[in-house]
């Protein structure tokens, strides 16, 4: 839903918006030409994590919570939307909450057991975290030297938006352990 939504408001902002500098709130600013895709991409992305977190039963309970949270705070990112100019302590408040949330969460979600699905194993869910920080810590560093912010928020919330994915199709590849007959 993302990348679509991100995809289509920069089709509706047009030439004047450049998507290697300018970061994905410019889509979603007031007054913005695809304001509205951008708000309702935002608001779904958070629905559909609130649900993950919901449903992703073979998931350590603190990812789930942590993946939860980080829904709201998506929710939270669509309702604070930055003015058409100049930034909002709000929406950047709501955004770093929700990078953070976002980026513990596979570490938090982790069994440590040896029979749990691909993407709740450890080594995988440690990469998938470090990934996102990592890629957080380059968008942060890019937003302070006038770079590539566009680039480096698009890889930080890709991973974040696909990662819940890819965990979910390794629960459902995974069988599940046979529980006493009755």
């Amino acid at each position: 839903m993302l990348i679509g939504g991100w995809a289509i408001a920069a089709l509706l902002e047009g030439p004047a918006y450049d998507p290697v500098t300018q970061t994905i709130s410019v889509l979603a600013a007031y007054g913005a030409a695809g304001f509205w895709v951008m708000t309702g991409a935002l608001a779904v992305l958070g629905v559909c994590h609130l649900l993950t977190a919901w449903g992703l039963r073979p998931a350590a309970i603190a990812g789930r919570v942590a993946l939860g949270a980080g829904g709201v705070a998506s929710l939270a990112v669509a309702l604070l939307p930055p003015p058409s100019s100049g930034g909002s302590l709000r929406h950047g408040s709501a955004v770093a909450v929700g990078f953070a949330l976002l980026a513990v969460w596979p570490v938090l979600a982790a069994d440590r057991r040896g029979a749990a699905p691909w993407g709740l194993r450890p080594v995988p869910s440690l990469t998938a975290t470090a990934l996102m920080v990592v890629s957080a810590a380059w968008f942060m560093i890019e937003m302070h030297q006038d770079g590539a912010d566009g680039v480096a928020e698009r890889l930080v919330t890709a991973l974040q938006s696909l990662w819940p994915f890819v965990v979910v199709a390794s629960c459902l590849r995974h069988p599940r352990p046979e529980g006493p007959s009755l």
